[in-house]
């Protein structure tokens, strides 16, 4: 940038002096108008007072005070929902897992031999256990009745009519004891 500045010396020949500004001129001239903005802000005073308040206030402010939330004073115990009410409820559950558009999609794909993930089947599984759990407590579960199940039949301990008091009685007892009562 230049400047050209005309010169009054007499006469009648104007002389122009022109002037260039370095890099340097322009950063002190920036410089020296910084220098002029030191210092602080007016009123800060009062400002810087006020917000010191307020930092302190809320540093010691307990969280707890000033909450819009309802306290109860009387606290009520939930009632528990009658039998009936239950079955209710768990009928329509059953109702909704049984009409559950994902899950009868993916017994779908299981019926044509497609793999499910292992995310798939586990909630697949989830699904099927919770539909048993329901219709075992509403008393409409059928299980499957296997033919070669084995009965155990459980033949009642003879109890002891008093306990024995040394050690020698217990030996005693142990060495008299027949094992054939507890085969099966």
């Amino acid at each position: 940038m230049s400047r050209s500045k005309k010169s009054r010396s007499g006469g009648n020949t104007d002389v122009i002096v022109v002037r260039n500004r370095t890099q340097s001129d322009v950063e002190g001239r920036l410089r020296k108008k910084d220098k002029k903005r030191k210092g602080l802000k007016t009123g800060t005073r009062n400002s810087e007072a006020k917000e010191q308040k307020l930092r302190a206030a809320g540093e010691k402010r307990d969280p707890r005070i000033g909450s819009k939330k309802k306290i109860p004073l009387v606290v009520e115990t939930p009632k528990k929902a009658s039998k009936q009410e239950r079955r209710l409820s768990a009928e329509k559950e059953l109702e909704i897992l049984e009409n559950d558009a994902q899950l009868l999609v993916l017994l779908e794909r299981i019926e044509n031999g497609e793999k499910l993930g292992a995310g798939l089947q586990r909630t697949v599984d989830e699904k099927l256990d919770r539909i048993e759990v329901l219709m075992k407590q509403l008393g409409i579960y059928e299980e499957e009745v296997e033919e070669e199940q084995e009965e155990i039949e459980v033949q009642p301990v003879k109890k002891a009519k008093k306990a024995p008091a040394s050690e020698d009685e217990l030996l005693s007892q142990f060495e008299n004891l027949d094992l054939n009562d507890f085969k099966g």
